[in-house]
């Protein structure tokens, strides 16, 4: 049995019991089921209804335990025994099912006489008691109730056990369960995957647990912090792998009823949360190797792995294996790590202990059709899961509410593992623009929230899918990244690793970790203005964040809290009163970063930072802190002339922090829209790639709010000017288009000047786009670079027409890696056919065309296009209920459909019908999507406001700058 658990002679028994009974109830289960569904009146189990009917329930509200979201503290799991047998062919009614027994052993902590277990779309057979389970003690001595009644409560998920006696403290009991499920195509619980291959469709039973879908894979105390060892077998058909968290135990061939199948038991696995569960059965094929003892497999569809398509992961996944051991100060805690990629998957991925699951576009890479932003994303999604192997899964939060630290840790550590993996990349510049940047235009709306949530206020599973969103991890990341700079490295990692060690196979809250890093401050004798709680928690307990402002003149460095809509009213009281304890890394003009100084309270007056004459002052050295940054009129004028005269003194990151910092301090009324467009007049001597994208990222909105007006054309032509100089940069350096840029940054803003010259309109791109879309179209040989496809491909196909749409759609059809797949559903939605995007549309909704997984994201790809956003804001609304119903399992993404077809709204029109929507879907709910239609209609507000006041000048600003 599995180390550090005792077993007594009784759970022994028991166990032998289950073991060889398990294959016969398994068996019958399956022809119950359909007995089952007749009685139930031909509800298919995800309806979850039983032979058993539950209490009447009033609509008065309750205060029994089944009513609450919260499991009762009475009874802990010890061990779970689980087989689960998942058909891969339909049955007589066209369903796909999975048939299951599990065991599951518990201490009784508080005397009590119910138990509630996590279950959820499960029936369960009638067992010899003529219940849903049945109950054994496991220590000797002790006699267990009788199951008086049991039924499944719906609403909150439960099985619900009464018994007719107490279980008493300080003993263990023994709970069995038989149990039939729909293996649906919902991408949560245990579902099922299809594929095709060589014309033959392909089914792979798979598992998405987190957040609280274990239960729909079998009863279980479905929490993170009731940790327990699992025992998992599967029963399969023969020839196709099964794999699960441990490692492979045994197999044996078996018959039933005629058919030969196969029996894999796995090895228990360490204690751990049941959201980390995972077990798949599949006809996939893997290649290994082995590092320091530990067996690392990567396991894709056959022709993927025979294609070497999993070489590029098999590669890197070891060195950033060592990496984190080294981190952590902690060897990897498992014999092997599995990685998979599975064809429909909801996530990006998911760090299941010792088998972690993949979109196929996250894991595989094929030199000859994947972009070097592919495998980028490839890099830091590996090191993003492993870096949960150890921060999430050998020790774990308490409860959702903290899922930001979890979260927020990865996506900062993921930089630093992909950067062991690719070290002359400097990805670890990148979280800037991908993370800070990004959650920045979130957390200032009054509609933010803040990074941790009241336990009490995170309860329902929607509540808790609703934490998956840019604050937990984007500003999780940013405000660890900032709190590793202040403190160090040396000493973040010193109180990091003391935090595991107490820590490890148990549960902590996110004041355990300010803990551990107080401990390493103290012992290293770093000086702070305050303690790490009291430091971070202005950070985490509070939403948004400041803008610091300094005036050179006199010294003053203030802080208020940054609202990008200055009007809007922030209801939420603050503990401490939207006030930060900030900490400040910054220069003067030519000279080294100064020393860190610190911001508390509402101002301090900093001497050094006086500056007269030429020089400037700039404040958030590399844009390690998380908040924007304000200076005097003299201040920014010479931070201008800095970037007109000689833009390489000031640090590269930056000058991506000026560009954005002054366009967002316009949005919010602070500066003027004139000064933050002055900023991008540098540009055009510009060649490097964090100040052109945080540029273009900004004057997105500027498309966004004027490429349906007059001002566009002015716009146009401006950054048309700007662009060419930086097009015939590439086009020198590539010889004529012909090799690769050597840097990975320079790789990426080729994209860039590709992009916006053909966008604006450059003739010489246009054509060049054009010739190379129209060579592959008449020689069915693709000869453009994967890192351009994206970009050929969509402004090929906004200027063609029918042709070449059907004929990307083809390709499409046919593509042979998910990653080319991609490119072409993202670039199908440009064209400027209304009537093929409304076809489009309608592809979305409808799994064989678009697979459930990219539904929401081909939607929203067709909302960014100017002529494809009113259809797909029509769609949406007309289809929300179906959309949510049909999607709403395992979906984290109905916040960025909804951000996505909105995004572009600025008139009162498409404020009422916003607000209409709201009203109009209340009942059916919005999801994890909830919080952004508000953030939605707050925006909207905020862009009609700042269109008023900023028309007029922008237009006049172009229209003069855009002469040559």
């Amino acid at each position: 049995m599995g180390k550090g658990f005792y077993i007594s002679k009784t759970v022994g028994i028991v166990a032998i019991i289950v073991g060889a009974g398990a294959l016969a109830t398994i068996i019958a289960l399956s022809v119950v089921y359909s007995q089952e569904k007749t009685k139930n009146n031909q509800v298919s189990p995800t309806d979850g209804q039983t032979t058993s009917k539950p209490p009447v329930t009033t609509p008065t509200p309750s205060n029994e335990p089944w009513d609450k979201y919260r499991l009762p503290t009475s009874l802990v799991p010890d061990h779970y025994n689980v087989t689960l047998w998942p058909r891969l062919t339909p049955d007589s009614t066209g369903l796909y099912i999975f048939t299951g027994e599990s065991s599951v052993v518990f201490q009784c902590v508080e005397d009590t006489d119910l138990i509630l277990i996590h279950s959820n779309k499960l029936n369960y057979t009638k067992l010899e008691n003529n219940q849903m389970a049945e109950l054994l003690a496991v220590d000797s001595g002790v006699k267990a109730p009788s199951i008086k009644s049991s039924w499944l409560q719906h609403v909150t998920q439960y099985l619900v056990l009464q018994l007719d006696g107490k279980l008493v403290k300080g003993h263990r009991y023994h709970l069995h369960l038989k149990f039939v499920g729909e293996l649906a195509d919902d991408l949560g619980g245990f579902y099922r995957s299809e594929y095709m291959e060589d014309g033959v469709k392909k089914v792979v039973a798979t598992t998405q647990m987190q957040p609280t879908d274990a239960r729909k894979a079998f009863p279980c105390f479905d929490e993170p912090a009731m940790k327990a060892i699992f025992h998992i077998t599967l029963i399969h058909d023969s020839g196709t792998v099964a794999l699960s968290n441990g490692e492979e135990k045994e197999s044996s061939i078996i018959t039933v009823g005629g058919q030969t199948l196969q029996k894999t038991v796995f090895q228990p696995t360490e204690k751990m949360s049941t959201y980390l569960l995972a077990f798949i059965v599949s006809d996939y094929a893997f290649i290994n190797n082995t590092i320091d003892g530990v067996l690392i497999r990567i396991f894709a569809r056959k022709p993927a792995i025979a294609a070497g398509q999993g070489e590029y992961a098999l590669n890197k996944t070891g060195p950033i294996l060592k990496f984190f051991e080294k981190y952590y100060n902690s060897s990897y805690p498992l014999p092997k790590s599995d990685q998979i990629a599975l064809p429909d998957f909801n996530a990006g991925a998911m760090e299941n202990w010792g088998l972690i699951t993949y979109r196929e576009t996250a894991l595989l890479y094929d030199k000859e059709l994947s972009s070097n932003s592919n495998k980028e994303r490839i890099a830091t999604i590996i090191a993003h899961e492993l870096a949960h192997m150890w921060f999430g899964n050998l020790v774990t939060l308490r409860w959702w509410n903290d899922l930001w630290l979890n979260e927020g840790f990865a996506s900062y550590v993921e930089y630093l593992g992909a950067h062991e993996a690719e070290p002359g990349w400097n990805v670890k510049d990148l979280i800037v623009l991908n993370d800070v940047h990004r959650v920045f235009a979130v957390d200032a709306l009054a509609s933010s929230h803040p990074l941790s949530s009241k336990e009490e206020d995170i309860q329902k599973p929607a509540q808790i899918s609703e934490l998956f969103d840019a604050i937990s991890y984007s500003k999780g990341a940013s405000v660890l990244r900032m709190l590793s700079d202040f403190l160090t490295e040396d000493v973040f990692t010193m109180g990091l690793r003391t935090y595991l060690a107490e820590f490890a196979f148990g549960n902590a809250v996110y004041t355990d970790l300010w803990r551990h890093l107080q401990m390493a401050v103290a012992a290293s004798g770093t000086n702070l203005p305050d303690t790490v709680h009291n430091i971070m928690n202005t950070w985490v307990l509070q939403m948004g964040f400041p803008v610091v402002t300094i005036n050179t003149e006199t010294g003053v460095v203030t802080q208020k809290h940054f609202l990008l809509d200055p009007d809007s009213e922030v209801t939420v009281p603050s503990p401490f009163n939207y006030e930060w304890i900030v900490p400040i890394k910054w220069m003067k003009s030519a000279s080294r970063p100064q020393k860190l100084d610190w911001l508390v309270g509402k101002s301090v007056t900093i001497e050094a930072m006086k500056e007269s004459g030429t020089g400037w002052v700039l404040a958030n050295h590399d844009t390690v802190g998380y908040y924007r940054v304000n200076y005097d009129q003299g201040n920014w004028q010479q931070l201008l002339n800095g970037l007109n005269t000689d833009h390489a003194l000031i640090p590269l990151i930056n000058r991506a922090q000026l560009v954005d910092d002054a366009f967002n301090l316009a949005r919010a009324k602070i500066i003027d829209t004139v000064l933050a467009l002055n900023t991008t007049k540098y540009l055009s001597k510009e060649t490097e790639y964090m100040p052109w994208k945080s540029a273009l990222n900004n004057l997105d909105f500027f498309y966004l709010m004027f490429d349906r007006s007059e001002v566009y054309g002015p716009m146009q032509n401006y950054l048309r000017k700007q662009v060419t100089p930086l097009f015939n940069y590439y086009k020198t350096i590539t010889d004529n288009w012909n090799k690769v840029p050597d840097g990975h940054m320079d790789q990426y803003n080729q994209v860039n000047a590709i992009s916006l010259a053909c966008r604006t309109g450059l003739e010489e791109c246009q054509n060049l786009t054009k010739t190379w879309f129209e060579k592959w179209m008449n020689t069915k040989i693709n000869q453009i670079h994967p890192n351009l496809r994206s970009t050929v491909y969509c402004n090929a196909i906004a200027a063609g027409g029918a042709e070449e749409w059907e004929f990307a759609w083809s390709e499409f059809k046919t593509a042979t890696i998910a990653i080319e797949a991609d490119k072409l559903r993202s670039a199908l939605a440009c064209t400027k056919q209304t009537w093929l995007l409304n076809r489009y549309l309608e592809y979305t909704l409808d799994p064989k065309m678009i697979r459930k997984q990219d539904a929401t994201s081909t939607i929203v790809y067709i909302a960014n296009n100017v002529v494809g956003q009113p259809l797909a804001w029509d769609f949406v609304r007309a289809r929300w209920s179906y959309i949510f119903t049909e999607y709403g399992g395992g979906s984290f993404s109905f916040s960025n459909l909804i951000n996505g077809v909105t995004k572009r709204f600025s008139t009162e029109f498409e404020l009422q019908q916003l607000k209409q929507f709201k009203a109009d879907n209340a009942e059916v709910g919005f999801g994890s999507g909830t919080l952004a239609v508000d953030q939605s209609i707050e925006k909207t507000i905020a862009n009609m406001k700042w269109i008023a006041e900023n028309k007029q000048n922008v237009q006049k600003w172009f229209e003069a700058e855009a002469k040559y």
